[in-house]
């Protein structure tokens, strides 16, 4: 079978796979990341696998020895070799390696692992939630205006803003604490000998204890501002950053990343329900205001956009950020719900 036709119970069995999880190397990094290029649509069962297995507590050794492991890379490569495609032995598509398993112990305790994680994706309502050794995946979304603060197992706060999305896994387990955000959101981290990684795309920021905010844009943009102790960022490309406090790492639109100063109010003054605009256009008012109230702005007529706002409104009324905005700036907006058209003041 290929790993394109796996499902997640596959995964879990697979001794070259969860070698990546439990003890990534290049190679093994190398493979599973143009693999997902190729693949992208098995991303999402991929990363629960991953989480799954990063939770589950195996034996310390090697889930492979390096003969085996050498052996199962080669059956990749001969796989890929055999195929005739045209492509290169990290783009082709690859076999499932088979080597036997390390004896009656080894078996038990995978056979274990699948059974307890097919309840847990499966049927999760059948599992005691009082027993100590469960792990679950949780993850919790905020649509437009609203905003939420989690507390995780280690005792590590996440603030999660408008319009973000955030999965872990009930508990962390003995060498990483792992969590995933799509959007943005503000960490504070406990200090421990387990880093903490958060995954934002394809990029990793890792921290012991810290506190940092994190803020993806769809548009391909990521901006990571450092407030205390210390961060280190890399990503699929092989990009590498580190951080001290006051500084903040920027990619752009088109991959470029460089390092920056940040205003402290202007990048986290949202967590402490604190909107902020620092000589925005037009078009990022709009949108922070659309994300912190959850509503839509209609621009009616001939409206200039190339203006720019400053401002600064703690736990202001919608109504009271409109007409402060829009007062200096000849303009008019009126309130239907949800919606709210803005057009020249007559």
């Amino acid at each position: 079978m290929k790993y394109e036709d796996y499902n997640i119970d596959d995964f879990l069995m697979d001794d070259f796979f969860i070698h990546w999880v439990k003890n990534p190397n290049d190679n093994n990094r190398h493979f599973w990341e143009k693999w997902l290029e190729q693949h992208p649509e098995k991303r999402d069962i991929v990363m629960q696998a991953n989480l799954i297995i990063s939770s589950v507590h195996y034996k310390s050794k090697p889930l492979m020895n390096d003969r085996r492991y050498v052996e199962a890379f080669e059956n990749i490569l001969k796989a890929d070799n055999n195929s005739g495609l045209k492509k290169t032995k990290m783009e082709a598509e690859y076999q499932k390696p088979k080597f036997p398993w390390r004896g009656i112990a080894a078996c038990i305790l995978i056979l274990f692992c699948v059974g307890v994680c097919y309840k847990l994706i499966f049927s999760p309502n059948s599992i005691s939630e009082s027993s100590s050794h469960n792990v679950t995946m949780i993850k919790r979304a905020n649509p437009p205006g609203k905003k939420s603060i989690l507390t995780l197992s280690d005792g590590s706060k996440i603030f999660l803003n408008s319009g973000s999305e955030i999965s872990y896994t009930s508990g962390f387990n003995d060498s990483l604490r792992l969590v995933r955000l799509v959007g943005e959101a503000y960490f504070e981290v406990q200090k421990e000998n387990r880093p903490f990684v958060v995954e934002t795309g394809n990029t990793k920021i890792t921290v012991l204890g810290t506190s940092f905010n994190v803020n993806q844009k769809q548009n391909g943009t990521l901006k990571v501002a450092l407030v205390s102790g210390k961060v280190h960022i890399n990503d699929q490309e092989g990009n590498h950053m580190q951080l001290k406090p006051s500084e903040m790492m920027v990619r752009d639109e088109e991959g470029a990343y460089y390092k920056t100063g940040f205003d402290l109010l202007t990048i986290t003054g949202w967590k402490d329900q604190t909107l902020v605009f620092r000589e925005n256009s037009f078009v990022e008012v709009k949108e922070k205001i659309e994300n912190w109230y959850g509503v839509k702005l209609i621009l009616q007529g001939n409206i200039n956009t190339n203006i720019t706002y400053s401002g600064t409104y703690k736990e202001e009324s919608l109504e009271n950020v409109l007409k402060g905005m829009l007062y200096t700036s000849g303009l008019a907006y009126k309130i239907e719900g949800k919606n709210i058209t803005i057009k020249k003041a007559i």
